[in-house]
């Protein structure tokens, strides 16, 4: 206080009466101390439901149920339902003071429910914090995160951590817009290309509930409008719709699409790319109705769009669809689920057709949606194949990177446009082989695969020694071939082969969206092929081989999603579009590319998996760790009678230094892995039996040495 009021350092002593006055007055009308922070000593409890059930986000499979706290009075207004809070856990039974347990460390939690009494006997601890009032978790999102769990054999916790993206209070603070009216009926437009497609749209317009296995004709854009047409329908019957895509491009394409039908601010666009607060508020903007349809990537799969009348997945096949976090579920499996919950229709679509798509036409459970044969021949290019008769009589192909025929279908449609080049890998050399009888090159010292650097050099992938005298084992040839060349090396020789010709490259570093339709070499790895305006005037599709030869279930089915995916961005054969696939042309996935019928190939697939026992006929879940860690598990666990146990078998042992896969052993560390495979059926109670093995190992501490999957991507 300053000198002029006459007072120094005594204080509140030597102030003027007027103030002592109102200090005192200030004091008297003091509320009483409110509890400590978080702890709400002493607090009254709310009079009404004074009992809240949360769900702690603790993520361990022991834990994954309920807690019951009390509601202090004055949190009584925004603890309710579906919002965030923080509570304190893990306090023991002598923590307990005026009747209340208190201790234990602040944890993050959603408010499931209030009650008006515990079915706990024992003290209850207090809310320490609602950290918001908005209500994020619905009924349903916690229905359907709840059936995932059970699924997948995950926690609830940790599948809500996909299915509500991170709080951000700015984009809470901020209103969502009003909700539009419905839009009217869009007319089929390319819809009628396919025998049942104007009956599809007409059925979601009139707030039916198809379900529909979706076979796209090619063609770079038609689909992403296909898909936004399907979405305006169900829009117009009052309903909401959700989208789910494999990645941005394929997402901005049907972003683009629906703007361009509904105008701006009737749909929101949630993927990872947006941003935190962006992301967010999209989100809360669908959770308040504010919009009634989502087209994002895999994590909008439990978007929560209110009465929804449509869920649709693009290229189901794609590995962008399965989650990397735990409990590691397929937007395509879950979609089924909100299918099922919400009675609503459902769509997947691709140029390609996964076995599982073609099972769920063989049971009845969706109708197939193609177009007639003549309109398949109009629209697709032509294939043509180079084996392994033609490459070893083709002098060519011996000593350049292109087979004759390769070279003289790019030579030709360079002149009218550019050509897509489509290589397994990216990089440089990968991988090497003999050259006399192709057996992989290995190391002598670790048998790791050798790798052809860009000095020359031969150097072993997995230890990194270098080999100047290398000769085959198999053979004693001491020439080697590229095994499988990178997109790198391949742009390389391309341009040495047309030097007038400019070469791109679109691959993980930088993946091309789109390239100018002016003649130009297009060199990719599967999945990121840009669209050229206009269309490729031909595609070559390089060592076929290298993704037929996989030894996984999926390698045939894999490998012709990825070549239809690229096929499908050249012009029609009308309009002089070609494809070379170099692949053994008697091959199912090759025939089946060359008479452009993903569908027969799926369902053959699924009639040979059916005979053998293989997903998804049967389900099967994967046990990896240690092998005394995975022996210990199988002892322990209760399989259902029907369980057939495979294995164990070790599991590949990852190089230092090298790329890791999802689910791979840490470098250098030796694993096993078990396969246990049931009949349909039984694949809720192999998940129980899973999840309650594991719970039990994880409350005993012993838990983390074993990694549990439902559905493993990868069997081998």
């Amino acid at each position: 206080m300053s000198s002029e009021n006459g007072q120094g350092e005594g204080g509140v002593e030597g102030a003027p009466p007027e103030q002592l006055a109102l200090i005192r007055e200030s004091v008297r009308q003091a509320k009483a101390p409110r509890a400590k922070p978080r702890t709400w000593r002493g607090a009254a409890l709310a009079k009404e439901l004074p009992v809240a059930r949360v769900l702690v986000d603790k993520g361990v499979l022991h834990l994954d149920r309920y807690f019951d706290y009390a509601v202090p009075e004055e949190l009584d207004a925004e603890a309710q339902p579906g919002v965030r809070v923080r509570v304190r856990f893990g306090a023991g039974r002598h923590r307990v003071r005026d009747g209340r347990r208190e201790g234990g460390g602040l944890i993050d939690g959603f408010l499931v429910e209030r009650r008006a009494e515990s079915d706990y006997a024992g003290p209850l601890a207090a809310l320490a914090q609602v950290v918001s009032p908005e209500p994020v978790l619905s009924e349903e999102l916690l229905g359907l995160a709840r059936a995932v769990a059970d699924r997948y054999a995950g926690s609830l916790a940790d599948v809500l951590q996909l299915a509500v993206p991170p709080r951000s209070a700015r984009a809470e603070q901020r209103p969502s817009p009003e909700p539009l009216s419905a839009p009217g009926v869009p007319d089929a437009g390319s819809w009628a290309r396919y025998e049942r497609g104007g009956a599809f749209l007409e059925a979601l317009a009139s707030g039916g509930a198809p379900r529909a296995v979706w076979n796209a004709l090619p063609g770079a854009d038609a689909w992403s409008d296909e898909l936004a047409r399907a979405v305006v329908a169900t829009l117009a019957s009052g309903r909401g719709a959700l989208v789910v895509l494999p990645d941005g491009r394929a997402v901005a394409r049907v972003d683009a699409a629906l703007t361009s039908l509904l105008g701006e601010g009737r749909h929101a666009v949630l993927t990872a790319d947006a941003g935190p607060e962006k992301r967010y508020r999209e989100w809360l903007a669908v959770r308040r109705g504010a919009v009634r349809a989502v087209v994002g990537t895999r994590a909008a799969m439990f978007a929560p769009v209110r009465d929804l009348g449509l869920v649709a997945i693009w290229d189901d096949g794609d590995d962008s669809h399965s989650e990397l976090h735990a409990p590691q579920p397929h937007a395509r499996e879950v979609l089924l689920l909100r299918a099922a919950q919400d009675k609503c229709a459902f769509l997947l679509g691709s140029w390609s057709c996964t076995v599982e798509a073609a099972q769920l036409v063989e049971s009845g459970w969706a109708r197939p949606l193609v177009a007639a044969r003549e309109q398949v021949r109009g629209a697709a290019p032509l294939v043509r194949t180079v084996g392994d008769g033609d490459l070893a009589r083709d002098e060519a192909a011996r000593a350049a990177r292109l087979p004759s025929l390769a070279w003289q279908v790019a030579r030709d449609a360079l002149r009218t446009g550019p050509v897509l080049v489509q290589v397994p890998r990216r990089g440089y050399v990968p991988r090497m082989a003999c050259a006399q009888c192709r057996a992989p090159a290995r190391c002598r010292h670790c048998v790791g695969p050798m790798e052809g650097q860009d000095a020359g050099a031969l150097r072993c992938g997995w230890c990194g020694r270098e080999e100047a005298a290398w000769h085959c084992p198999e053979c004693g040839s001491f020439r080697l071939r590229a095994q499988v060349v990178g997109a790198r090396r391949t742009a390389e020789e391309l341009g040495r082969a047309f030097p007038a010709v400019p070469v791109r490259t679109s691959g993980r570093e930088h993946v091309l969206d789109t390239v100018p339709g002016a003649p130009a070499l297009v060199v990719s790895t599967p999945g990121a092929e840009p669209v050229a305006e206009g269309g490729y005037a031909a595609a070559l599709l390089l060592d076929g081989w290298a993704m037929l030869g996989r030894a996984d279930l999926r390698a045939g089915e894999d490998a012709l999603r990825r070549w239809i995916a690229a096929s499908a961005l050249v012009r029609p054969q009308g309009d002089g579009g070609t494809v070379v696939v170099v692949a053994e042309p008697t091959l199912r996935p090759v025939q089946a590319l060359v008479r452009w019928d993903p569908v027969g190939h799926a369902v053959r697939e699924l009639g040979e998996r059916a005979e053998l026992g293989f997903p998804p006929v049967s389900r099967m879940a994967a046990v990896t760790g240690s092998g005394e860690a995975v022996a210990e598990f199988l002892e322990a666990v209760e399989l259902p009678r029907e369980a057939q146990v495979l294995g164990p078998v070790p599991v590949p042992v990852t190089a230092a230094g090298g790329p890791r896969r999802v689910g791979a052993p840490p470098p250098g560390e030796h694993w096993d892995r078990a396969l246990i495979r049931v009949p349909p059926g039984r694949g809720a109670a192999l998940a129980a039996a899973l999840k309650a093995a594991q719970a039990a190992r994880m409350a005993k501490g012993g838990g983390e040495g074993v990694r549990v999957r439902i559905d493993p991507p990868d069997i081998g």
